[in-house]
This record gives C-alpha cells, structure tokens and sequence, in this order.
C-alpha cells in the first residue's frame, strides 16, 4: 500500500448566512495515496470544484481538517511553510481561457512561479526550462513568445498543465480540465497528463462530470452529490458493481457507442430525497465505501 498523500478529514465549506448557509461541501472524508489518480464525479453543483479549491486553500475552509503529507494545511501560519506547500501543490483549471492572462506570453504564464520562489534567476536557465516544460506538454519551444490569444483551446489547456508542473509539484487538482475543450482533443490531454503522471511520479485529484473519461485515468472513484460524497471504491469496481442508486443514475446517462444498445437502455432516475443527512459511510466491499442509513444499505444491496 502506497503512502497517504492527502487526507481530507470531515470538510464543510459553506457560503451565506451563517442561519441559513449553501452547503457546498457537506462534512466529506477521503484519502489519496502517492502515486494514484482518485476521480471525483458528479453533476454541476455537487460541490466537487469547491473541494478542490477548497483543499488547495483558494476559500477558507468552514470546517475540517485538510493533512497533506502528514500537516494541517489549514492551520499552517509561517510564510515558510504555505510558500513549502504552494509548490507541492498545484491546481489545473477548468477554462483555458479564463485561466491564462491574455497580456502575458506563454513563457511568462509558465515562468510566473520562477519569481514567486525565487527560481531559475539565470536567464538562460530560465528560458531552458521553460523550454524542456513546453516540449514536455506537446507545444514547440518557438511558442513561448507567442500570447494565448494565438493558441487553440488545446494548447492553451497545455500552457496551463506546463504552469502546474513548473515548481515540480507532487500533487496536482485537475479541475475539469477536458470539459471545455472539443471531443477530439480531450483524450489528447487525457492521455497527455497519463504520461506526465509516469514521468513526474504526480498525484491527481481529477475532477469531472464524464464517468467515461473518469474511468480512463482514475485508480479509485469518489461520486459526489449535494455535498457528500455518496459512493467510494476503485474505479472497476464503480462502474460494473454501483451500490448507491444516484451512482446507477449517474452511469445510466453515460452513451453507449452501440446504437441499438443505446436506444432500448433506460435513464434510472433519482430523488435527493434518498440521499438521507442521518447517513455515513459504511464499507459493504473491502475499499468500497456507500453513504446511507444501516436499513438504505440493506436494501440496495
């Protein structure tokens, strides 16, 4: 068993007035081990974006507990340390287009850490390793001059994988990295961030609402709802055996590419009613875990 990277220990992170507030991320509990691809999927505003900036510490948290390597990274208070964990820890963002400043070249997008931390202060180092970060992600080294107005969508997703490797993270948040880039080149970055992860020995949380392309990457799969985290166990073992019924939802509106298949197969739907707030999570596999009460896990398994 690998080593635990992260652990998310019971995170609340709640929006609006304290008498009445959005429950955003409500009390989730998870591990990710070194080395492992853990996928967190569900439909728009379950809360899983907000987890993942929520533990790379763009909010405050409302409550819980975050341990990267064994520390709080919340309670952490020293300059030393957060600048420590701001290069172990980098985040891929959803829109390639927001995410990149249009009036910086795509070697002062990648090379913005440098400054930060006090690296590469040789010119010509920097402008090498820049170099070697653009041919790792598939761009050529002639495209550092260029602004990211003059790139594709593709690329400039490319531009913002070659930012999040520049301070050799150990861990990086995927944060819907595919969603807003065509069919045809989304595998492209999957399978590109695959061969990163073996060359950079990198963690992944990826975030995601296509349990297709989250079976693909992922070793383990977290499926989100309303703020909890209602199924967890390896993906294989999600995706043939789902437990809990907004998980059989969820896989029932993933297309097949059989047509006749496809047409004759019905959407199981899903009341939020059945997600019950006097629930937790109970392990019914080994590694497999399903929220609900003693008598909902009876009765779907």
């Amino acid at each position: 068993m690998a080593n635990k990277l992260l652990e998310v220990k019971d995170l609340k992170q709640y929006f609006g007035a304290a008498g009445n507030p959005i429950k955003a991320v409500d009390g989730i509990s998870f591990d990710i081990y070194e080395g492992e691809t853990l996928g967190l999927v569900g439909e728009s505003g379950c809360g899983k974006s907000t987890t993942g900036r929520s533990i790379i510490r763009l909010y405050d948290i409302t409550d819980g507990e975050v341990l990267f390597k064994g520390r709080n990274i919340h309670a952490s208070k020293s300059r030393k340390e957060l600048k420590e964990f701001n290069r172990e820890m980098q985040m891929i963002f959803q829109d390639p287009y927001a995410s990149l400043n249009p009036r910086m070249t795509a070697g002062e997008i990648i090379s913005e850490g440098f400054d930060i931390h006090g690296l590469y202060k040789d010119k010509k180092e920097r402008k090498e390793r820049i170099a070697e970060l653009l041919e790792a992600v598939g761009l050529n080294r002639e495209h550092a001059n260029r602004y990211a107005h003059e790139f594709s969508g593709g690329q400039r997703q490319r531009i913002g994988i070659a930012r999040a490797l520049s301070l050799s993270p150990s861990f990086i948040i995927a944060d819907e990295p595919i969603s807003a880039l065509d069919v045809s080149i989304q595998a492209q970055v999957v399978n590109l961030l695959k061969k990163l992860q073996r060359e950079h020995k990198l963690t992944y949380l990826f975030i995601a609402h296509d349990l297709s392309m989250v079976k693909y990457i992922s070793d383990r799969i977290a499926v989100m709802y309303r703020g909890k985290i209602v199924e967890l166990g390896k993906a294989d073992e999600i995706y043939e055996n789902p437990i809990h019924p907004y998980t059989k939802s969820l896989l029932s509106a993933v297309p097949l590419p059989d047509p006749l298949t496809e047409r004759i197969r019905k959407r199981i739907p899903y009341s939020h009613e059945e997600t019950d707030e006097a629930g937790k999570l109970h392990e019914v596999l080994p590694t497999h875990f399903v929220y609900g009460t003693e008598s909902q896990i009876k009765k779907w398994l």
